[in-house]
This record gives C-alpha cells, structure tokens and sequence, in this order.
C-alpha cells in the first residue's frame, strides 16, 4: 500500500488550468455577491469584507482540504496514480440568491428602525442562520439523499434550478455586463465563443481568465481614456481572520422566514452531490457519494459559524477538470488561495479592482447551462413542466425589483413626514387613486414570489404527474401545496415573507388571503379528481415527438 501511495502524482501541469477555473469561480460568486449588496441594497462594503468574506472562504478551503484528503485516500486505496479531486466552490444559485432573497431585504427591513450598520450586522446575522439551517439539513440529507431524488421529478428539481438560472444568474447579471456594455459584452462574447459554442482559444489559454483579464483591461482603458467613470473606490488589503461567533444564534429568530427557501437549495445542492458522484464514478473515480455529501455540509456548518453567508458544494464538471490534467494539486491550490485571500484581504482587493461587468458573463454562462441542462435532461415531453417550475423565479425577480424601489419609497415617505407633514399628506392624497391597483399587484407578487424555489418544485412536480396521468400523485403534491400555503411556508402574504397562523391574517386585506390561495389548490385537486374518472383521463398518455 505504501508504494502504491507513493505513485500518486497528485500534482500534474494539468493542475494550473483546472485551478484557475475553479478559483475564478469561486471569486466570481464573492465578487458578484459584494457587488449586489453594495449596489443594489447600499449594504456596507466594510461588513462584506471583514465579515462575511473570511468565514465564506473558510468555509472553500475546508472543504476542497477535505476533498484533496478523499482524493489521496481513493488513490491509496484503489492503487491509481490519475485519480482527480472532486472540485468544491461556492454555490452560484444559492449565493445569489442568499444575497438578493435574504441579506438584501433583512437589511432594508432593519433600516427602518436602526442605523445602517447596525442593521448591516441584522442582515449579516440572519444570512449566518439561514447558512447554518442549510448545513445542518445537508447534514441529515447526506444520509437520505438518494431518497430526495425519488421523491422530487427531474423536471421539478433541474426546473427549479433552470428559473434561478433565468432570473437570478442570467437578467440580473446581464444588467450588471450591460452597465457598461463596450466591458460587459467583450467578456460576455469571449464567454461564448470559448465556452458555449466550445472552440479552443489560441495557445490553450483559460477562457474564463482571458474573459476577465481581456474586459478588465478594456475597462481600464476607458477609466483611463476618461470614457467611463469609475466608481471611488480605496483598494486595500482588510486583514481579518474568522473567528466562531454565535452571531448566527442571534440571527435565528428572524431567519426562520426563510427557511422555504433555504430548505431548497440546500436540497439541490444534496441532489447535485448524488449527480456529480456518479459522474465522477463514470470518469474513473469511485468516491462515496455519503462521504461527499458529509464533506461539503461540515464546510458550510463551519463557514456559517464563522461569519459566512454561501453555501458550498460538490462543483459539476469532475470530467472536465480530469481532462485537464488536474489531480489534487487544483483543490488544494483553490482551497488555500481562496481561504488565506478571505483573511488576509486579496479576495476583498480582487472585489474592488475587478469590475463586475467583467465577471458577470461567467454567471450568465452558468445559468445558460443550468437551464440547458433542465430541459435536456428533463426531456421534450416535460418541457412544459420545467417551464412551469421556472414561473416562480419569474416572480420573485420582480419581487426583487419592486422591494428595493418600495423600500426606498417607504425611506423617502417617512423623511416628508416627519419634516414636511403637509407635502406628504398631499402626496399621499394625489397618490391615493393610484394606490390600490399598485398594492393590490405588489402584494401579489409578493405571494408569488415567497418560496419560490419550493414553489418552482411543486409546480414541476404537478405538471409532470398531469402529463403522466399520473393524478393521484399529481393531487397529492397539490395537497402539499395546499398545506405549505395555508401556513405560509410558500405564497407567504406577509410582506416581508414568514410564517403565520392563517387566522391572525385580516381576511378585509388587498391581495390574496392565505384562505383562498390554499382553497384554490384544494379546489383544482378536487377538479383534477372528478376528471380523472373520466373516459379520456384512463387513456395511455400521448407520445411526444
């Protein structure tokens, strides 16, 4: 065993371009992620950086550590010399939406009665909780998760993911590329050709590098050229090292709202490390997928008590970090760059220099082939189902929307009041005819949009079954739905979300009531019973082309 151990090339040329594929990934999301907070919420940059930053990259380096100590022990035990790491990073999806779903919102619903750091470490608090509750079901699935994956379609789970693909890592980045388009759409181009329509760059460059550095470049040039203006920005190292903090006990109370959508994406990435183990094992290296599972859900245990607020996972693409070359030496090289970069301040200094129009387009990228991948594999004859579990993200992008511009709204009223009573009872009174259509939409949306994730699911599930005629499963999920909107688990009318007693909710109020929103699913039940005793429901379902 030991010479066998010896052989073990767990280093090869092969590792520097998987490492700066899976680095610039993994910076790309920390990147993204301040660049959401600071300029779409006004969050403050220095509690990104000295707070958030340093346990979310602990939280990487723990676990692509604990991946390259699997890699080696698979090589040990099966005697092969290529066996290549199961690359870990930052969850893209959950990441995203962690910071437009929860930091954001929990901090403008803080600004209201507190100070803005203070209600900067509010938000920070309740993100560390809602990591936390994602962890420890990771911890519990990665026991059970072949199980989830029975349970849930392909079309509702990949469809779920594909609406995030669409709304949250496909528009919303795509405003961040075309804030300065001439940037935006070099890196967005050289994404493309390289990557979606797979032709080689010259000499075998990375394209993702050369995306970034080629549009930071040009970016450079026109801040130089005095054709843009950049942002004042004061690049610095921020040395802060992770420390466990209980901070995430704190933020519990609040963060329980937020569990329909952090339930979710913790159960994708779950499902995500059952796919990716199998692709490995097709490439030639046999990981325990529970051992994979349990890896990537201490990493984010210990990232989110440490200050942390994304989720880690089990990355796709083994084959193709294998077909590089890469080994071991890319997970441990990640790992350290991206964990000592938290602490020691290059990470917060790449996050400043790097403009977000270069780096959006790798997101675009991921959503592109999210999406693809939810239709491929979901089939024609589902594509209707993953469409109807995209809806829901559709929903939540214009509650994103709305909310920021509702808040801002809500900041500017109270101002008046309090020093111009007379002008704000005026524009209330102009505004007044226009207020109930407006309300009557925001909170309807709101409905829509809370859960989405596990809406998106359901919804995929429905259809499927409905295709299938498969209707007693089909009424079963609607039952579910039923239930999960009665309590407000999703379609919650609350309008910062949460849970509720449905009777302690005014039933005289605009918009849905949690009544007729769980009588609605519990009447199509009904409906979708009294028509499967019929003659054409008993028939085979059609056959698609």
């Amino acid at each position: 065993m030991t010479n066998q151990t010896k052989k073990y090339q767990w280093f090869a040329i092969g590792d520097i371009n998987a490492f700066f594929g899976l680095m610039l990934d993994n910076v790309t999301n920390l990147v993204l992620l301040a660049s959401i907070l600071i300029f779409t919420f006004g969050y403050p940059a220095e509690i990104i950086y000295t707070r958030m930053f340093p346990g979310t990259a602990l939280g990487v380096m723990v676990g692509d550590i604990l991946y390259t100590i699997m890699a080696f022990r698979l090589a040990r035990r099966t005697g092969k010399t290529d066996v290549t790491a199961m690359p870990l990073g930052l969850d893209t999806p959950s990441t995203i939406g962690i910071a437009f779903a929860v930091i954001g919102p929990s901090y403008l619903d803080a600004r209201k009665n507190m100070s803005d750091d203070q209600a900067a470490i509010v938000a920070w608090q309740v993100a560390m909780a809602t990591l936390f509750f994602m962890g420890i079901l990771k911890v519990v699935l990665s026991f059970f998760g072949d199980i989830v994956e029975k349970i849930i379609p392909t079309a509702g789970l990949l469809g779920s993911i594909a609406g995030i693909g669409i709304a949250l890592l496909g528009f919303l980045p795509f405003v961040h590329a075309f804030n300065i388009p001439v940037v935006g759409l070099v890196s967005l181009g050289l994404i493309l050709y390289a990557l979606v329509a797979r032709t080689k760059l010259p000499f075998g460059l990375p394209s993702v590098m050369v995306s970034v550095l080629g549009a930071t470049l040009v970016y450079y040039i026109l801040v130089l050229a005095g054709l843009i203006h950049a942002p004042d920005i004061n690049p610095s190292f921020r040395m802060a090292l992770p420390s466990p903090t209980l901070g995430f006990i704190e933020g519990m109370p609040l963060a329980i709202k937020y569990l329909p959508l952090a339930i979710p994406f913790g159960l994708l990435t779950v499902v995500g490390g059952i796919n990716v183990t199998a692709s490995a094992r097709l490439a030639g290296d046999s990981y325990t997928t529970r051992n994979i599972l349990l890896c990537d859900a201490c990493s984010t245990v210990v990232a989110a008590m440490c200050g942390g607020v994304s989720q880690s996972t089990a990355y796709i693409g083994h084959p193709a970090y294998k077909a590089m070359g890469g080994r071991a030496g890319y997970t441990l090289m990640t790992g350290l760059f991206v964990g000592i970069g938290g602490m020691v301040g290059y990470i917060s200094l790449m996050a400043e220099v790097l403009p977000t129009a270069a780096l959006a387009p790798i997101l675009i990228f991921v959503g592109l082939e999210i999406v693809e991948q939810a239709y491929h594999a979901s089939g024609k004859r589902h594509a209707a189902a993953v469409t109807m579990a995209v809806l829901p993200s559709v929903a939540e992008l214009a509650r994103i929307q709305m909310s920021g511009l509702y808040a801002e709204l809500q900041i500017i009223y109270s101002a008046l009041k309090e020093n111009a009573p007379q002008v704000a009872q005026a524009l209330y009174e102009k505004l007044d005819t226009f207020k109930m259509p407006f309300q009557e939409s925001w909170v309807t949306i709101n409905a829509l949009g809370h859960g989405f994730v596990l809406t998106a699911m359901l919804w995929g599930a429905i259809t499927v079954y409905l295709i299938e005629k498969k209707y007693a499963k089909s009424i079963g999920y609607l039952l579910v739905t039923a239930l999960f909107s009665f309590f407000g688990v999703i379609h919650s009318v609350l309008p910062e979300g949460g849970l509720y007693l449905p009777w302690q909710i005014p039933y005289n109020r605009v918009g849905p009531h949690p009544y007729t929103i769980t009588g609605a699913y519990l009447c199509l039940a009904l409906v979708i019973l009294v028509l499967s005793k019929t003659k054409a429901a008993l028939e085979p379902p059609e056959e698609h082309a």
